[in-house]
């Protein structure tokens, strides 16, 4: 498959995992992406290596565009201490990006308390790596086999990128459970997540914060 192909099966896959209320939008890496930064993000990135502001240019230029369709025309996303985007006023949102693609997803905080969302290559994770994701509690059931753990790590990263603005605890993968039969994801630190994602041609994980109680799958 082309990257042109994948990146249409994946923006198309995106559109049909998104919730009422959030928008989702990917874009492929490319040579000189780190253009496509704003004066004022490139000098909150300054430090980074240039792959790493290839894709902050990608993924913040792909969030621009869906603030301009939200009526936010040409949107500063910047960087805070923690490393997290800063949204304009009114808006959250969440960028993530693997080697090959950028994926961005943004709401009215009127809507939802937070989001995070996660991009991954479809293929298995690393017996090393999964062995410290995987937990009890943890369900990957209604997910192949093969990319069971790709997708419980995608998720917990998701996750959070969701949580940690509302509260700045840091989580490691013991402290989330993810059950992806339901759809959903708690913390030991009581916030309870919603859960939507594909798994071709990339495994992509959006977590959406939700005021309901949690249930308990810890």
């Amino acid at each position: 498959m082309s990257d042109s192909a994948r990146h249409v099966a994946l923006s198309a896959a995106m559109e049909r995992m998104a919730p009422p209320g959030i928008r989702l939008g990917c874009r492929l890496i490319r040579e000189g992406d780190e253009a496509l930064l704003l004066p004022e993000e490139a000098a909150a990135l300054r430090a980074r290596r240039p792959a790493a502001r290839r894709a902050s240019g990608a993924a913040r230029a792909l969030a621009r565009h869906l603030l301009k369709n939200e009526g936010m025309a040409d949107a500063i996303i910047g960087r805070s201490a923690t490393g997290a985007p800063l949204w304009p006023p009114g808006v959250i949102g969440s960028l993530a990006h693997d080697d090959e693609m950028a994926v961005a997803a943004i709401a009215r905080v009127a809507d939802v308390p937070s989001v995070g969302i996660d991009v991954e290559p479809a293929d298995p994770l690393p017996d090393d790596i999964a062995a410290l994701v995987f937990h009890d509690g943890d369900a990957v059931g209604g997910v192949e086999p093969m990319l069971s753990g790709r997708a419980l790590f995608s998720a917990k990263e998701a996750v959070y990128k969701a949580v940690h603005p509302l509260d700045g605890e840091i989580l490691d993968y013991e402290h989330i459970r993810v059950d992806f039969a339901r759809g959903r994801a708690v913390t030991t630190t009581g916030h309870g997540m919603r859960l939507f994602f594909c798994l071709h041609p990339r495994v992509v994980v959006l977590a959406v914060s939700t005021e309901d109680q949690p249930s308990s799958i810890l």
